[in-house]
């Protein structure tokens, strides 16, 4: 599909004291070093690595931080690695959920464990990546040391899971981060017919209060998201496909979490083994590989790049569309988006739109717009259009 960067969710051990469910949570880690038998061995997942890296794939692990589980080796090895409840004296639940303890940074001791657990992916997996769970529960510092010891041995990328609008300062050490705000906004735009100005405003908040420099993750399910509130279908209904459009083309990065090219119409349980049930035929492939090799090859949608700007164009139903131009140089991408369930004959009226438009997803149609600014939208309808 144009995919570049794997992420994979936890491949530790999942501690087995008070876990839920069956399974327990991948979340709750028993060892930092080892590998979920559940999934092979550590030489299985070094092959695994091996060939991605020979289908030039990028490959990121899941760092789970801020807490293990009850029966991590740590608890019995090094119990002073971790918060002790005030009235209890016994480990301090994570936050309410009580499969999980907290760890203790103010420790320096436990600072340099957790360093080492992680240079052990860097330098026996080889790793590109991590992606950094609750990443603002734990200190900000502890990060910038973790970054600039880590990166001694390798260049990495680092995603945290925050919002840049709630955790800026995070940003200092991230290359990107989740834009939780948004999505949330955008699930309450479509169930409770807000205003277009609720996300529009939202986008503009994130270009200000994030910092321009800043890497947003946009996204429209994800395993949290699917397991807790549902599949992209049930938060978007008629919408989905309008918001991952969106995702692929304001400025930041997109992320497709596992079966949404399915599609997936069902929630996976999380302390349950849920299965994809794939069929062979992935219906919304081509959709997510047009997108995808779109950012591949347009230098308009490229992030953290000064020479990409992005407009937003004027029409005559701002209340009820979002047109924008992404351009670089004479590389432009234009974004039409009917954010509402009636049909719109939207007119472009900027004069940053000039020439011809070749529609993305329906090849060799062409949008001239010196002859044509009038468009006629379906509902919920997202158009796509480039100029190389």
């Amino acid at each position: 599909m144009g995919v570049e960067t794997l992420w994979f969710m936890p491949v530790t051990p999942i501690a087995q004291l008070h876990k839920k469910g069956s399974l327990g949570s991948p979340y709750a880690c028993s060892d930092y070093v080892s590998v979920n038998p559940e999934f092979g061995n550590l030489e299985d997942f070094k092959n695994l690595i091996n060939i991605a890296h020979s289908m030039s794939l990028k490959v990121m692990i899941d760092w789970v931080a801020n807490h293990t589980g009850w029966d991590h080796v740590w608890t019995i090895s090094n119990p002073e690695y971790y918060q002790k409840d005030r009235e209890t004296g016994t480990f301090k639940i994570a936050s309410g959920m009580d499969d999980i303890i907290e760890l203790d940074y103010s420790n320096p001791v436990l600072r340099n464990a957790m360093i080492a657990a992680m240079r052990f992916w860097i330098t026996e997996t080889n790793i590109d990546g991590f992606r950094c769970d609750l990443a603002s529960w734990v200190t900000v510092d502890f990060w910038l040391e973790a970054r600039k010891a880590l990166e001694q041995t390798k260049n990495l990328f680092w995603l945290g899971e925050f919002d840049p609008i709630d955790s800026p300062e995070y940003m200092h050490v991230f290359d990107a981060a989740y834009t939780w705000k948004w999505m949330h906004s955008t699930e309450d735009f479509y169930k409770k017919h807000l205003p277009l100005h609720t996300l529009t405003d939202l986008l503009k908040q994130y270009s200000s209060d994030a910092g321009k420099d800043s890497i947003k993750l946009w996204f429209t399910s994800n395993h949290d998201e699917n397991s807790w509130n549902g599949t992209e279908y049930e938060k978007y209904g008629e919408a989905a496909l309008l918001f991952a459009v969106h995702s692929f083309t304001w400025d930041g990065i997109p992320l497709v979490y596992s079966g949404q090219e399915l599609p997936n119409h069902k929630r996976l349980p999380f302390f349950e083994k849920g299965i994809i049930e794939w069929t062979g035929v992935n219906i919304m492939s081509e959709f997510y590989s047009t997108l995808y090799n779109l950012r591949k090859n347009n230098p308009a949608l490229k992030t953290a790049d000064a020479a990409v700007k992005t407009y937003i164009i004027n029409t005559n139903a701002p209340d009820n569309v979002l047109a924008y131009l992404r351009k670089s140089g004479a590389d432009e991408v234009l974004v039409i988006l009917n954010f509402t369930n009636a049909e719109i004959d939207v007119v472009l009226s900027d004069e940053v739109l000039t020439g011809i438009y070749s529609d993305v997803f329906h090849d060799g149609e062409k949008l001239d717009i010196q002859r044509r600014n009038s468009i006629k939208l379906m509902p919920w309808q997202h158009l796509l259009f480039e100029k190389r």
